[in-house]
């Protein structure tokens, strides 16, 4: 339960992001994307500082982990803007954020060969429901090309699979002894060595004044450091394919504070959306295989009573 409640935590901090980004409208996109992560990964690796020296040999044993859960990091944040970009903010967001459970789970059923339960599928089919009507509750521009739509929809794939590498990767970090703020430090303090130096091309504006330089801090510090911090402790007590769905919230989130703070207008498609990953987080919370077993086994005493 604590760790389910850690996730909705982090989906909180991450759903401030669009928000916070809004008023940046004047600095790329993946220049952002870029310092948020970059910077949040730097104060990951300082603060677990003392866990990493701790846990370097298991570093060194696991290196294919850490180096495969970093260029994911790395990778992230170009696909997911440049997505957006090409294919339209609703379309990148809901196919990046809707497509990461379904690799996560994946890659947990391929590589790590754990079952999916009922309850995940029913629940990650009501989650993804969700997302097309938040999505579906605000009119967006779209793509001037359909090449560049299909390009798009591509990289929130690519966006959607790097997530799922990263919270997979550090997932199993952590079932090999690693702590839970090394593996996210080093994923993330790799990958700011790579966001960073990019953005002596892509950051222009983004530290022009005050304004600018608090809220690009702000994204760092917030949604990326305590986030990730909280999303690496979640990930010691539940599977990364129930993370990363409990995550699904996070566009639900980033609607309510677009209408609450930014003012823009959603259509009741979009409180539905929102009502529907409300349900999807529910059923992720109750033990329902756990109910439903103790009816089972009720049932035929019932009968013989």
């Amino acid at each position: 339960m604590n760790g389910i409640l850690v996730v909705v935590f982090a989906s909180v901090l991450w759903g401030t992001t669009g928000t916070a980004a809004s008023y940046l409208s004047d600095v790329s996109p993946f220049a952002i994307g870029a310092f948020a992560m970059g910077g949040g990964g730097l104060l990951l690796a300082c603060h677990a500082r003392a866990h990493l020296r701790k846990n370097s040999r298991l570093f060194l044993t696991h290196w294919p982990l850490l180096l495969i859960g970093a260029a994911a990091v790395g990778v992230y944040p170009l696909a997911f803007y440049t997505s957006m970009k090409f294919s339209g903010v609703a379309i990148g967001t809901l196919i990046s954020i809707a497509s990461a459970p379904l690799f996560s789970v994946l890659l947990e059923r391929i590589i790590s060969h754990k079952a999916i339960s009922k309850q995940w599928i029913v629940s990650f089919i009501i989650g993804v429901l969700g997302t097309i009507f938040i999505t579906l509750g605000k009119q967006n521009a779209q793509a001037s090309s359909p090449h560049l739509q299909l390009v798009g929809i591509g990289l929130g794939l690519l966006a959607g699979l790097s997530y799922a590498l990263y919270s997979w990767s550090a997932r199993h970090m952590i079932e090999k002894g690693i702590h839970s703020r090394s593996a996210m430090a080093g994923m993330f303090g790799l990958a700011a060595l790579v966001l960073l130096p990019s953005l002596y091309f892509t950051g222009q504006n983004l530290f022009m004044d005050v304004k600018h330089i608090a809220i690009a801090s702000y994204m760092a510090l917030v949604p990326m450091f305590v986030g990730y911090l909280c999303f690496g402790y979640a990930l010691q007590q539940i599977e990364a394919s129930k993370a990363t769905l409990i995550t699904l919230l996070e566009p639900a989130i980033a609607t309510i504070f677009a209408i609450t703070i930014v003012g823009e207008h959603f259509s009741l498609i979009g409180g539905i959306g929102i009502g529907l990953i409300v349900l999807c987080l529910i059923l992720q919370v109750c033990k329902f295989d756990r109910m439903y077993r103790i009816i089972n086994e009720s049932v035929p005493r019932a009968h013989k009573l």
